[in-house]
């Protein structure tokens, strides 16, 4: 079966003769074209081929849930049973629901077919590129491929959403290597629906091989201090996605042990600080278009100037603690930049740190963390004096929001997030 209206429409009718009371059903065809690169050496092509059908439904206030990728008639009817079985034997809440009728809408994004030549020599430009400028850099492993990707989502109260959408993806993992030395690895990554550059100018990709390269030779970190971290977009990422799960998301706000969860609408950040979930940014590639619930997907701020304006709370959640519905349930990461010019950052700092990259377990409730920065640089006096091994640092991410010394004129766009540098002071820094 081909056809992804006809698969929509024999699971609509199945769960309506399985007495479904509410349902949600999602048809997608993903084609994938992959290059492969091992060792700096072209080691393989293929196409893949991922076609699924995802089913929600609900029944006396019971959730069931069920999913396939075989899309023949039988196998979606044994599909939509396991999914009621699964509803059956579950407990009611009246706060399981899905979105009212959101009407019927068409999306496009990016380049949906691909230009698999043109890919082929961008990523032989990219291993030249690397070969001839960054000769130390061993690449261990480089996958480049074209998602093509059709997917068609409708539930019971009327709602269709139908969205195309196409994307090129580079993703690089190497260390360098110079005689007896070598470095730990380090990832990049882009995602971008355009040909049209070569790959060594996207992302943070030419700064991030330098700066690996760099590291082949460190400078101690004496002692035990309290200085000024700067989080390079590879690691601020991370520490914002790790705040926002500690702080806003589903789980905290259920089990009401965020430290934010009275804070609405109240300062829990310095003034220079917004975040926002962006899916429809222009920056963004190829991102969500409707939420898992059934919602159109809309652009919003977490924090704004410091200020918490909304948590990311799914529909569920939203219904049973009384807090607002997130507008999106993307992870589309953008932070506002400042007016700090990045150079002019480092200039300002007496002694601290540049984190390119974060490695640490999960933080505590309250936000405490405490991990290695790796790739990461020694600041003094206003000057890089060289790479940085097996440092420690520990801090706390909500106390880390407001101990802001500067955010960047300069961001970092992959296609996922844009993101800015930004200083933040109190952090403890532990060499040997």
């Amino acid at each position: 079966m081909e056809d992804i209206r006809s698969i929509a429409q024999i699971t609509g009718e199945a769960l309506k003769q399985e007495g479904a009371e509410k349902a949600q059903y999602t048809v997608t065809f993903k084609e994938t074209h992959e290059f492969n690169v091992d060792g700096g050496e072209f080691s393989l092509f293929r196409t893949l081929f991922d076609n699924s059908l995802s089913i929600t439904a609900f029944k006396n206030q019971k959730k069931g849930s069920a999913f396939t990728n075989k899309l023949d008639a039988a196998a979606i009817a044994g599909t939509v049973k396991e999914c009621l079985a699964s509803a059956e034997s579950g407990i009611a809440d009246s706060a399981y629901d899905i979105a009212p009728n959101q009407g019927k809408e068409c999306f496009r994004e990016g380049s949906y077919e691909p230009d698999a030549d043109k890919l082929f020599e961008r990523t032989k430009e990219l291993m030249e590129e690397i070969r001839t400028n960054h000769p130390k850099i061993v690449m261990e492993q480089m996958i480049v491929s074209h998602v093509k990707n059709h997917t068609l989502y409708q539930n019971t109260n009327g709602t269709e959403f139908e969205y195309f959408w196409g994307e090129y993806s580079i993703e690089m993992m190497y260390s360098a290597h110079e005689g007896e030395r070598t470095t730990s690895f380090f990832g990049s990554s882009v995602n971008t629906d355009s040909l049209d550059k070569p790959f060594i100018e996207l992302g943070s990709f030419a700064k991030d091989l330098c700066d690996v390269e760099a590291q082949l030779t460190t400078v101690p970190v004496e002692g035990k201090f309290e200085g000024v971290a700067v989080l390079a977009p590879s690691s601020l990422g991370s520490f914002i996605y790790s705040a926002l799960g500690n702080f806003v998301t589903d789980s905290v706000i259920l089990e009401k042990t965020s430290i934010w969860l009275d804070k609405l609408n109240t300062k829990v950040a310095d003034e220079s600080i917004t975040i926002s979930i962006a899916p429809t940014d222009s920056r963004i590639c190829c991102s969500e278009r409707f939420t898992g619930d059934g919602f159109k997907s809309e652009d919003y701020n977490i924090i704004e100037d410091g200020v918490l304006k909304s948590f990311m709370l799914s529909l569920y959640v939203s219904n049973k603690s009384g807090f607002e519905r997130a507008k999106s349930s993307s992870f589309a990461l953008i932070m506002k930049n400042g007016e700090t010019p990045y150079a002019d950052m480092i200039k300002n700092i007496k002694k601290g740190i540049i984190v390119g990259r974060f490695s640490g377990g999960q933080p505590g409730t309250n936000g405490d963390f405490s991990g290695i920065a790796k790739n990461s640089f020694l600041i003094e006096d206003g000057e890089i004096k060289g790479a940085v091994s097996e440092t420690m640092i520990n801090g706390n991410l909500a106390e880390m929001l407001n101990n802001v010394v500067a955010v960047s004129k300069e961001t970092v766009e992959d296609g996922n997030s844009v993101l800015p540098y930004i200083a933040v002071d109190k952090i403890v820094i532990s060499g040997k």
